[in-house]
């Protein structure tokens, strides 16, 4: 089979609890509803804030105001502002509900959910957890009842979790996005030979996609043509 026959990877790195990502995952999603072909997507880890505690005492704002050295107003009114572009693409972000946390275990249960062939699935609800239903995603207990409201096996997430079996696949991802130059997230990387960083809008993923398709049928022409 040639490469043109197979669907389009489209490798992005992100982080739970990055309200860019949530939102550039729908524009990402809408692409793919233009584009309308074949895709296979694989997330990968991205720790924003490695150094965050599990619990945070304080709000995002408190967070984000201490951590970017701006004004608390600052802050408050750039969250205002993700929240209301959040808004345009169907997701109501909860800014007063997020607990601020260390991510490290989500990207554990990412992993663990990608060796059940489950990985999307985990990846909407933890950030839908984050964002939208303030629930607690850098705790082993939460973690696992998120899991098994999906219906995944609460006794093995939990001997992954406390093992941590899937923390070198996570260091492995931020390893790897560090060897591609990526500074921020989310980043799509598609079909191995295209970068596109940040939340773009809907079209420009589908461009993206189109000409990768373009040029895959170009490649196949020509090798038939040898």
């Amino acid at each position: 089979m040639t490469n043109a026959s197979h669907p389009i990877k489209v490798d992005i790195w992100s982080d739970v609890q990055c309200p860019w990502c949530y939102i550039g995952k729908r524009k990402f999603e809408a692409g793919v509803a233009t584009f309308g072909g074949d895709i296979e997507v694989e997330y990968h880890s991205f720790e924003l804030a490695p150094d965050t505690p599990v619990d945070f005492e304080g709000t995002t704002a408190d967070y984000l105001s201490k951590r970017k050295g701006m004004p608390l107003a600052q802050v408050e009114q750039m969250m205002e502002r993700v929240t209301a572009i959040a808004q345009t693409v169907g997701l109501d972000y909860d800014f007063d509900r997020v607990h601020q946390t260390n991510t490290v275990i989500s990207h554990e249960l990412l992993h663990f959910a990608k060796s059940k062939g489950r990985q999307l699935e985990m990846k909407e609800r933890l950030l839908d957890a984050y964002f939208v239903r303030g629930e607690h995603v850098g705790r082993i207990l939460d973690l696992v009842a998120i899991a098994e409201e999906l219906g995944f096996d609460g006794v093995a997430a939990t001997a992954a979790l406390e093992s941590h079996r899937f923390l070198a696949d996570v260091k492995a991802d931020v390893a790897l996005a560090g060897e591609y130059g990526i500074q921020g997230v989310p980043f799509f990387v598609i079909d191995g030979r295209y970068g596109v960083s940040g939340a773009q809008d809907a079209a420009t993923f589908a461009n993206v996609l189109i000409q990768v398709q373009t040029e895959r049928s170009t490649e196949k022409s020509d090798s038939w043509m040898l």
